[in-house]
């Protein structure tokens, strides 16, 4: 996710299921509103001290980390005390009450976390036990990328993308390949969120030419 400290103004990030364990790459976002990090590998409630000085942030959802633990209660009280802004998390809204519960029962977040030497990747699925437990079927991955990459395109006034379009993701493909995949393709999406009308338009035309050129080819192999 280092791509967001080139992204200061971008205001959505879905990176679920993406074996992420480093928020730090975030703490430059000052405009994020929502972010979406469900199911990754985020092993440290501290890796929330980047997220604390997001003055817009209103949506997190981090459900499904390792950093969530046994405890419910212990981890929601912990989030909302750090970032006492949140509307809503995981999915349900914020309310007076947690927020004032988060004060007693939370833990304050004063420092970032320590780093192991293991950086994000594909390893992670097979050198720790905690992201194998987070592992989901195929049909689940596809359904929460979809939503999310559809949620994306609305922010940016596009239409969204047919279930058989997005499933064409070959099933025969690694987790890792697909990752990488869905990872392009959010970019994609989020950098075109910068875009002038301009800048727009040469999109669109590459985009024309190579779609040209993939039927090109399907023609010539049929």
């Amino acid at each position: 996710i280092s791509i967001c400290r080139d992204l200061p103004n971008i205001e959505v990030i879905t990176f679920s299921v993406n074996g992420i364990s480093d928020l730090e790459p975030l703490n430059q976002c000052q405009n994020l509103s929502e972010l979406y990090l469900r199911k990754n590998n985020i092993t440290s409630l501290n890796e929330l001290f980047y997220l604390k000085n997001l003055p817009r942030l209103r949506v997190l959802w981090l459900s499904e980390n390792p950093c969530c633990g046994s405890d419910p209660h212990r981890y929601r009280m912990t989030v909302l005390r750090n970032l006492p802004s949140l509307q809503k998390l995981d999915n349900q809204a914020v309310t007076e009450e947690e927020l004032s519960q988060a004060l007693v029962d939370g833990e304050e977040i004063t420092a970032p976390p320590v780093r192991r030497s293991m950086e994000n990747g594909c390893r992670e699925s097979t050198e720790s036990s905690a992201a194998e437990s987070t592992t989901e079927t195929e049909s689940e991955l596809l359904n929460f990328s979809l939503e999310e990459t559809n949620k994306i395109r609305e922010e940016l006034g596009m239409k969204p993308v047919p279930r058989d379009k997005f499933s064409s993701f070959s099933p025969r493909e690694t987790d890792c390949n697909r990752k990488k995949r869905n990872n392009v393709l959010n970019a994609i999406l989020l950098l075109m969120k910068e875009l002038d009308m301009e800048g727009l338009e040469i999109i669109q035309q590459t985009v024309g030419r190579r779609l040209q050129a993939f039927r090109k080819k399907e023609l010539q192999e049929e």
